[in-house]
């Protein structure tokens, strides 16, 4: 199975950058989306089921805000709309298809920019994201959780840590909650077989940063224990520019 996760900064924008064309390359079997900033009447669908994709939309209530998607070309067996916590699924930021014994966990993580409210929310929701996630590995322990993050883990994960330190998505609070996650049985599939730095997913819009390569590493595909010898080939695409974000990949034997 071929999987990428990608913050697309608004489906409809990045399909004005050549996003259609891009799934025309066939980039992965199955693509998950952040930040689609759209409903799925809001696109010509036609256009991606030609390309051999089924589409899952989890919009966000408030329009033009948030929202997940799945674009799909194996037929997942069920799929599940939301986490059942209710400011969660009314920002759209779970969506969940299983493929046999696997479990694809497509999330878009609050991000704590715009001030303490949503930083507080931030980390409400990741306690209740890793209660979740706990909860359903007991039934479905073969778990792929990808997506934006928005949290780098590491120094190594951001252009510049130092100056960063108090920064949302750098702050010792959240890459706390990140060692907790993978030290509770959840592997970073691009770090564990790409261990060198300067590898990142976002760029600011400011100061030339994405062509300086000025980054954060804040979007990942993690899976659970039981799936680390799968993990086939891991990679990040910079030169994928439909967004602020580029696509990560992970190629997994399952």
């Amino acid at each position: 199975m071929r999987i990428i996760t990608y913050n697309v900064n608004g489906v409809r924008a990045a399909i004005k950058k050549g996003f259609i064309d891009w799934l025309g390359t066939d980039p992965a079997d199955v693509i998950c989306m952040q930040e689609i900033k759209a409903n799925k009447e809001d696109v010509d669908t036609g256009l991606i089921e030609q390309l051999g994709y089924e589409t899952f939309w989890f919009p966000a209530q408030k329009k033009g805000y948030s929202g997940v998607a799945i674009f799909s070309k194996i037929k997942p067996d069920q799929v599940s709309y939301g986490n059942g916590i209710m400011q969660s699924d009314f920002e759209g930021r779970v969506i969940r298809a299983d493929y046999g014994d696997t479990t694809l966990i497509n999330a878009y993580f609050p991000s704590g920019t715009s001030g303490e409210e949503r930083q507080g929310y931030k980390y409400q929701w990741l306690d209740e994201f890793f209660d979740y996630l706990g909860q359903l590995r007991q039934s479905r322990p073969k778990l792929i959780v990808c997506g934006d993050y928005n949290i780098c883990h590491k120094p190594i994960d951001i252009h510049n840590p130092v100056s960063n330190k108090n920064s949302s998505g750098f702050l010792p609070d959240e890459r706390a909650w990140m060692d907790k996650f993978f030290q509770n049985g959840f592997v970073d599939s691009f770090r564990h077989l790409n261990p060198d730095p300067h590898h990142y997913t976002w760029w600011s819009l400011r100061a030339n940063a994405r062509n300086n390569n000025k980054g954060w590493r804040i979007d990942y595909i993690n899976v659970t224990e039981p799936l680390k010898s799968n993990i086939k080939a891991a990679t990040i695409y910079p030169m994928i520019k439909h967004s602020d974000h580029c696509p990560v990949y992970l190629e997994l034997g399952i």
